[in-house]
């Protein structure tokens, strides 16, 4: 019986033994890591002839550069999105204009490589050379695949240490494909931080994973650099600005400078709206006159001319795209403010659309240049930051103009819902947003309102509002027969009452109460100074509060 079943037992025992091994050897093969190479042409995308891959720091990018016998050429969107913005392309003219702190060059465009400015089927290149030289960057150039590698982050960066020789793989996990060999001692770039496996990039091009466990923990690295930019020289005050606007409409209005300052106090500039784009060639109207600076100077008072762009016979996007119109207006605003004896400019130019972002800066670039040779300051007015208004491009405005104020007022406005024009949160967020965005704070400016809406609802659910000075609204107010109490909520006094017409009226009042609440933010902020929207709209004892925190 026992031998009629033995063979049986054999062949199950084998079936067994053999399972046992092929688990093994299964389980063995887990833990041994693949040492499969990436293809690298199927890592980096393949490339028509005379075409190369792009990496910009840590990513790997559609765009293409251009390879042509030994130069290099990068598309401009991936200069300006990643390496420096400052290479504008003038399309009429077909030539790059690079404003550097001093100077403004130009280089041509050609539709054959060699020169630094390469335009290819509507697309513009510029020479990696040209790039280079005002840009701190480091470059690394392969072939087969052909492929390019450009970084350009060196202070406070994540890395990690490469703790003994290994490998990057394609992917988390020892059974991915190997990108490259590291040695020890390499510091690579960390880009995320994993439970076994840390996404890392190398100095030339190379993006994968790498086992933790052979890497150190993670550190911040400043890369030593030998790249010298030239730097921004600025205008800036010995002490901080107190400035007031004076609107002035008229040359006639010049005249009453000194009953508007009559009883100001603590303010060291004003800045009378005396210029105003007046055309699509960048013309500008003025109302400057010598004989208000020359008063003005005599009270001490600094002098910066305001050029606005609230004309309905000019288009923004049209003037400052266009290059001859920009430069005239450039130009014309330096002209008149050296006639007129002026110590700076400032820039009002509100309600800017997004495709005209990159035209501003680059008047503001350009202004600059000239502002500085003729000893003038330089100051814009920006709206508190929205998402909508990123194009404004704080931090590259806090590099090239002397001071950026912030208009913290119209938080609500002709045509929105009932509201404060300046609630404390609103002054508080456009100063913390503002810095936050890249604008050093010595040159940051609050600017406050001297002025408050009075909304009147009527029975049908209509909304409107006025703009009056303080005296005049307390006035409403108390002829109303309306008492105001403190809003913690804004910062202000708020009152409410029903008009003899039956309307329904809110104000939340701008006084000298409401104004110390927000100029406390200079000193908290260590800010630049405040800029008051406008003379003749205060009540005296708001020049004591400015005295008190401005100074």
């Amino acid at each position: 019986m026992i031998k009629k079943h033995m063979p049986v037992l054999v062949v199950c025992l084998l079936i067994v033994l053999v399972s046992l091994i092929g688990g093994a050897v299964y389980g063995i093969n887990k833990l041994i890591p693949t040492s499969k190479q990436m293809d690298l042409t199927e890592y980096y995308g393949q490339n028509a002839d005379g075409e190369a891959s792009l990496v910009a720091g840590t990513q790997k990018l559609e765009q293409k550069a251009l390879i042509s016998g030994d130069e290099v050429y990068i598309p401009l969107d991936v200069v300006n999105g990643y390496l420096n913005q400052r290479y504008y392309w003038d399309s009429a003219n077909k030539k790059i204009l690079y404003a550097t702190p001093t100077s403004l060059t130009e280089e041509a465009a050609s539709d054959q490589p060699g020169g630094n400015v390469w335009l290819k089927e509507s697309t513009v290149y510029l020479k990696l050379d040209y790039v280079k030289k005002y840009t701190d960057i480091d470059s690394y150039i392969y072939k087969d695949p052909a492929r390019i590698t450009i970084q350009y982050k060196f202070s406070n960066v994540q890395t990690v240490t490469v703790k003994k020789d290994t490998v990057i793989r394609y992917r988390g996990g020892i059974k991915s494909k190997i990108l490259t060999k590291t040695a020890k001692d390499t510091v690579l770039r960390l880009m995320n931080e994993g439970e076994d496996w840390d996404q890392v990039a190398t100095d030339d091009g190379y993006i994968g994973y790498i086992q933790k466990k052979k890497v150190s923990a993670a550190d911040t690295t400043d890369y030593k650099r030998s790249f010298k930019a030239e730097a921004y020289s600025y205008f800036t005050m010995d002490e901080p600005v107190n400035l007031a606007w004076h609107q002035v409409t008229s040359t006639d209005a010049n005249n009453y400078f000194a009953d508007t300052t009559q009883n100001m106090t603590g303010v060291n500039v004003i800045s009378p709206t005396w210029f105003s784009v007046s055309d699509n060639d960048g013309n500008v109207s003025s109302l400057a006159s010598g004989e208000y600076v020359m008063q003005a100077h005599e009270k001490g008072l600094k002098v910066w001319g305001l050029v606005d762009n609230f004309s309905e016979n000019m288009s923004t996007t049209t003037v400052l795209s266009n290059t001859a119109a920009r430069q005239n207006l450039e130009n014309q605003l330096v002209t008149y403010a050296l006639k007129a004896g002026l110590d700076g400019i400032n820039v009002d130019f509100e309600s800017l659309s997004e495709d005209v972002g990159i035209h501003f800066l680059q008047f503001l670039r350009e202004l600059s240049i000239q502002c500085h040779e003729n000893n003038l300051v330089l100051s814009v007015d920006n709206p508190v930051p929205e998402d909508f208004t990123s194009h404004y491009d704080r931090a590259e405005q806090g590099k090239v103009v002397d001071y950026v104020i912030i208009m913290g007022y119209d938080e609500h406005y002709v045509g929105s819902d009932a509201g404060s024009v300046a609630s404390l949160s609103f002054s508080t967020a456009g100063v913390t947003e503002t810095l936050a965005a890249g604008v050093p704070a010595e040159k940051l400016v609050l600017g406050i309102p001297f002025y408050t809406r009075l909304w009147r609802t009527d029975s049908a659910g209509n909304v409107s509002s006025e703009a009056y000075g303080m005296d005049t609204a307390a006035y409403i107010v108390s002829e109303n027969g309306a008492t105001a109490s403190w809003d913690e909520t804004t910062g202000q006094d708020y009152a409410e009452f029903t008009d003899a017409e039956g309307n329904f009226c809110q104000i939340w009042l701008e006084n000298e109460a409401s104004l110390e609440e927000k100029v406390k933010l200079v000193q908290q902020y260590d800010l630049g100074g405040t800029a008051a929207w406008k003379l003749g709209f205060e009540r005296s004892a708001v020049w004591d509060v400015l005295q008190k925190y401005v100074k």
